[in-house]
This record gives structure tokens, sequence and C-alpha cells, in this order.
């Protein structure tokens, strides 16, 4: 949207320009400096080089985990928002990567930097396998076929699985290593986890501007008229599949190297719910709405939530006698989660990023943003 929208008095001169990301020197300057700003976080921390305390060292997890779920809702979005494919096993994925990654460094003894994209293609294979549903069914019928993958693959990862991932017990994942040096402090993966997660953001933004970015995008708003102009609809399906179920790899691979450790009680189907949560209020369908949403729903499940809930401690065990406290303390954070969500779909049902394009358009359209 915003993309195709100069600011008053700005024209491509070029077709450089014109086909450029940024296409302004604003633009240019404010996403470079924001990486910048990302990347010099951890050296500012008292943890850091420099021993200095102007940033918590709190922040630095916190960055690494929405750096990894951005990965995994970016994949969700490829085939949820851009090809209106809709899933319900996404998680299930993210385990593939995850435990195949572990298992190929604990019992081949491979390097992170090989397990990573192995597991990574392997999970795409997999969701290929998932994906072959989406010539028969949509809409319902394909969440119920996805629905299946939520249980069908942990369930091979607890009991069939169970000499190679422990089953429902921990397993413990070798630490990286670059060049002889460990990579156990989360300052380190730091700055393999945010390059990483950039790269596959940016990749992921410009599939829009590609030929079968375009198909998936036709599939997605008509795919009985896509079909009729020639595109091969089952084939970009699965593609999108394939794609979704690579990042989710990737999540999962970075998310068993940055912990050190895996149980499947990371991956089960309220991991799935949350992940299409993600989406939904970061806006399916926008390369940004992943980082929107998983920053919101890390903000709302970390801060804000846990400072309402000793407020509503205080009172409702009084007005609800008739319920046992233990039980309202445990269904608090579920249920303001629900109703957040619920209030976000009534106030902003297309998404953090769609308001966010408003706002860009209104901005470089001033001053006749009210004409």
């Amino acid at each position: 949207m915003s993309a195709n929208i100069r600011p008053s008095g700005v024209f491509d001169t070029t077709y450089a320009q014109d086909i450029a990301l940024n296409r302004t020197i604003f633009d240019r300057v404010l996403a470079n400096g924001l990486f910048i700003l990302l990347l010099i976080i951890p050296l500012l921390t008292v943890e850091g080089p420099f021993g200095l305390n102007l940033v918590p060292q709190l922040w630095i997890g916190t960055i690494i985990r929405i750096a990894i779920f951005v990965i995994a809702v970016q994949g969700l979005n490829i085939l949820v928002g851009y090809t209106g494919q809709l899933s319900l096993g996404h998680a299930a994925f993210m385990a593939v990567g995850a435990y195949s990654s572990a298992v190929l460094a604990r019992q081949f003894g491979l390097s992170f930097w090989i397990a990573l994209p192995v597991s990574a293609l392997f999970t795409g294979v997999i969701g290929l396998l998932f994906g072959l549903p989406s010539l028969r069914v949509k809409g319902f019928y394909l969440v119920m076929a996805t629905l299946a993958a939520q249980f069908i693959i942990p369930w091979l990862l607890r009991y069939p699985l169970e000499p190679l991932t422990n089953g429902s017990r921990p397993l413990d994942v070798p630490v990286p290593t670059l060049f002889g040096l460990s990579l156990a402090h989360e300052s380190a993966m730091y700055y393999v986890i945010i390059p990483l997660s950039v790269f596959l953001m940016l990749a992921a933004r410009n599939l829009t501007r590609t030929r079968i970015g375009r198909a998936f995008i036709s599939i997605r708003d008509n795919d009985l008229a896509a079909e009729l102009l020639g595109i091969n609809v089952f084939n970009y399906k699965l593609q999108a599949f394939f794609l979704s179920a690579f990042y989710a790899g990737i999540a999962g691979c970075l998310l068993a190297f940055e912990s050190n450790s895996l149980t499947l009680d990371k991956f089960l189907l309220d991991r799935s719910i949350e992940l299409l949560a993600m989406l939904v209020i970061g806006g399916a369908g926008f390369s940004l709405a992943p980082l929107l949403g998983v920053a919101f729903v890390n903000l709302l499940q970390q801060n804000v939530i846990p400072a309402i809930i000793p407020v509503l401690v205080s009172f409702l065990p009084a007005l609800l006698p008739f319920i046992d406290p233990v039980n309202i303390y445990a269904a608090l954070s579920p249920l303001l989660f629900g109703t957040a969500l619920m209030l976000f779909l009534i106030a902003a049902p297309r998404g953090l990023a769609h308001r966010w394009e408003i706002f860009k358009i209104a901005w470089k359209r001033r001053p006749y943003s009210n004409l």
C-alpha cells in the first residue's frame, strides 16, 4: 500500500529507484539505523564488553524470543496471509525443525550451521505432505487437515521416535560453536538470530514482488479465477506449504539451540493457536505483521496481563465466593488474553500493520492528508 505512494513532491527518476524496497533516502536511513540499533543493544548491557548498564540484560532474551517467533509467524503469513490457506499445525512444524536439528547434532555430530538448513529443508518436505489435501479441500476442511499434523507429529515424537527424542522428557541440545568458539551465551546467539530474522523478513517482503508471490496472492483472492488465468493452483499451494514449513523449521531449530533444551510442551495446539493469534493481531497479508503481532502479544503476556492480575485477584474472590480462588487465579491469564484478542478484532480487524500503512500514507500525503 504505502510503498506505492511517495511523499508530496518526491518522484521516481530511475528504474532502480522504482523497484527498490526503500525508495527514499529517509526510508533507507531509517531502516539501516534501526538495524544498527538492534546490533548495538547487547553492547549496552552490564554483561557487554564495556560493562554499561544502559539496557537491562533481560531485554536480550526478550528480543531473541521475539525474533525467533517472528520467523515462525512470517512462515504462517506466507501460507495464511499471502495464499489464503488456513493452518492450525504450525507449532508441529516448528517441532519437526527443533527435534530434527537436535537429533542431527546429538546423534550424527553435525554442527549447528549444517543442522539448521538440513532440518529446515526436512521440515519443508513434511509441510508438503500435509499440504497435499489442499488440492481437494479448503476453508474449514483444510483447517481440519492441518490440525491432524498438530496431533500426528507430536505423537510420533513422543512414542515411536522416543529413543531419539526422549519422548515427553527434556532433550538436551548441544551448544553451537563458531570457529571453535562457544555460542552458549545469549548475547552470542543474539548476533546469529537477529541478522537471520531480518534477512528472512526481507525475503518474505520481497516474495510478494516475484512471480511466485503474485501467484500466491491471486490464489488467495480467487483461486478459480487464478486457475482460469493459467496458474497451477495446486503447485503454488504446495510451494506455500513448503515455504511456510521451511520458516517454521528454521524457527524451531533456533529455539532448540538457543535454549539448549527441548520439551514437547513447547509445540502443542495452544502454541499453534497463539501463532495464528499473533498473525491476526499483526495483520495477515502484510510483511510487517509478524513483527507487530509477536511484539504486541509478548508485551501483553509479559507486562500488561501480569500487571492487571494482582488488581483483579484483590477483589474477584469476594465477588465470586462460589469459585475457588486458586481456579480464579489460574483462569485470569487466558481469560484476559482472549478478551484482549476479541476487543482487538473488533477495533482493528485488519491488524496493526494495516493501521501502520494508513498512518504512513497519511504522513506521505501531507499537507494534503485531509483532502
